[in-house]
């Protein structure tokens, strides 16, 4: 782990900075708009990954989604003798809750660790409209924000528990880290992972499924298209829905055959 910054205490050099990831590729991330949060979920745990649902967070503009590979930034408890938020609004220059920002790259989504906190609010306008600017998609954050009405018409999707009148390190917490492994909603996720949130709420995708869990999607978006052509006609739920063997014969006929209308 490497440190960057002045700290603001001489017990322990902060920000902590992880090690340098790999984000999704642009085609990647192109083929995963079209997954939603419940699919995403649903094809991870077929794949044996059980703990993909960050819970909490949910969407603070309703309608709202984005697909993104994780930045991430960490939230630790405040002790006086390492970082306390007194004189915050000044401190906070020198914290991960700057830096993290000044790595912002083009369709970013940043996963906040906060602990689910009631008090701690930890992006407000000043610095959700900077990283607007920076060109990051949205924001995941398992605590609260600020400025809620500012926030909102700069049109960032986030996903939080709530808001509140507090500023970042007001309270318990004190921006501790970034790109590093955090815990958010009781989901694990680390830098580079694949974002996918909607209204039905924030999934974390492990970098190494997400081709797995494209591919697969995709083929149960087109085979749910056909299912749905043969309900409208009449058959019968459960031979079409999931596919049978003999429904999957035909329904696998019926794309090669470059997907015709059904008669």
């Amino acid at each position: 782990m490497n440190t960057t910054l002045e700290s603001p205490s001489s017990v322990w050099p902060l920000p902590v900075r992880g090690d340098s990831f790999e984000r999704a590729t642009p085609d990647l991330l192109r083929r995963m708009d079209a997954v939603s949060a419940a699919t995403a979920c649903a094809k991870l745990n077929g794949m044996g990954i059980g703990r993909t649902a960050v819970q909490g967070p949910t969407p603070l503009e309703r309608g709202s989604r984005v697909v993104g590979s994780a930045l991430t930034l960490q939230f630790m408890p405040q002790r006086e003798d390492i970082a306390s938020g007194t004189n915050q609004e000044y401190i906070e220059r020198d914290t991960a809750l700057w830096a993290v920002l000044e790595t912002v790259q083009e369709g970013d989504v940043l996963v906040v660790q906060a602990y689910g906190s009631s008090f701690t609010g930890c992006f407000g306008d000043m610095l959700v409209r900077y990283f607007k600017r920076r060109g990051g998609a949205g924001i995941v954050v398992d605590g609260r924000i600020r400025d809620a009405a500012r926030v909102r018409d700069l049109g960032v999707p986030i996903w939080c528990t709530g808001t509140t009148p507090h500023y970042a390190s007001q309270t318990d917490l004190f921006p501790w880290a970034y790109d590093v492994p955090v815990a958010a909603g009781g989901v694990l996720c680390l830098p580079g992972d694949v974002v996918v949130a909607d209204d039905d709420g924030a999934v974390i995708v492990p970098s190494g499924k997400a081709l797995e869990l494209v591919q697969s999607a995709e083929d149960h978006e087109n085979w749910e298209e056909f299912s749905r052509m043969r309900l409208e006609q009449g058959a019968r739920l459960s031979d079409y829905y999931p596919l049978t063997s003999n429904s999957r014969a035909e329904y696998e006929a019926w794309r090669d055959g470059g997907r015709p209308p059904l008669a």
